[in-house]
């Protein structure tokens, strides 16, 4: 299902030094930007924390980040503190973007859109269609809300459904494609490879300093990565993401992504690499009778988490 994605909000970042004061706060090598491709970054704290995750967009008015809408003002906050005498401007789109999510290419089509290309990104009348990540199947778009609602893509309810469901539909397709999100509950919880972000190309470790830096890059090569990202089936229950839990394994951890399929539930929950391993994030009372689902990099996965 496809439709507007209320919950993701924007950020622009825009003037000659945009590029460079984001390549020094971001996880990714933001250089990729000028050829035209979307990227995925994670903006840290100085001790390595995830406070948010972004899928930057080269648009021509500016870089564009997709994220969280409930983290784009502390984000947005954090980051006005580093710009210093850079030539740089930050602002929140949120209410003059919009953003939808489309599953497949007919409906870009109808709209009188462009696909991608190879770099992942295309611009009609400022209209940004974004290709997501591997995935041919999935898009980004986002432009002025006026524009969205002038090529038809932005109908209040979704094509076929709600706003919730088409929010649902848009996590779940995350939660399949191992593509990991923090909000409100999980931000500064995690260093990226507990994410999972080195396994889906969003970090750099040849692009020199960036916030947070050292420690990921410690993480990275001294093997300490103790924690990952999991793909999960939960039984029908009360599951919010930021809730700490404990599998039958003895594998415990917190919550970071839910989408409701039926009576049940499919999730990604950061999880401690070895059963029984004692860790502040178990959950006090009865372990959780979950199934571990494979995720599409599975075999990447096992070889740089173990």
């Amino acid at each position: 299902m496809s439709g507007p994605l209320p919950h993701l909000g924007l950020l622009r970042f825009a003037g000659a030094d945009a590029h460079s004061f984001l390549q020094g706060q971001l996880t990714h090598d933001t250089r990729r930007l000028t050829e035209g491709s979307p990227l995925l970054a994670a903006y840290c704290t100085a001790q390595g924390r995830v406070v948010a995750v972004l899928h930057l967009l080269p648009h021509t008015s500016g870089v564009i980040a997709l994220l969280p809408r409930e983290l784009v003002a502390p984000a947005l906050e954090r980051l006005r503190r580093f710009v210093l005498r850079a030539r740089v401007t930050l602002e929140d789109l949120s209410q003059q973007f919009g953003v939808v999510g489309e599953h497949g290419s007919p409906a870009l089509q109808a709209a009188g859109l462009r696909l991608p290309d190879a770099a992942g990104y295309v611009e009609h009348a400022g209209i940004g269609v974004a290709r997501i990540g591997a995935d041919p199947g999935r898009y980004w778009v986002i432009g002025p809300a006026a524009s969205l609602a002038a090529h038809g893509l932005a109908d209040e309810r979704g094509p076929g459904g709600s706003l919730e469901q088409v929010e649902r539909d848009w996590r779940l397709a995350d939660i399949r494609a191992g593509l990991a999100q923090v909000y409100a509950a999980t931000s500064e919880l995690f260093v990226p490879q507990m994410l999972n972000l080195d396994l889906v190309d969003g970090i750099s470790f040849t692009k020199g300093c960036f916030t947070g830096q050292e420690i990921v890059a410690r993480t990275q090569h001294l093997g300490r990565i103790k924690r990952r990202m999991f793909r999960l089936r939960l039984p029908q229950g009360s599951w919010t993401v930021g809730q700490a839990l404990q599998l039958a394994d003895g594998r415990a951890g917190r919550l970071t992504e839910l989408a409701p399929v039926a009576e049940e539930f499919e999730a990604l929950a950061v999880l401690n690499l070895d059963a029984g391993t004692a860790d502040a994030e178990a959950a006090p009372g009865d372990a959780v009778a979950a199934v571990e689902l494979p995720l599409p990099y599975q075999q990447r996965f096992a070889s740089a988490a173990r």
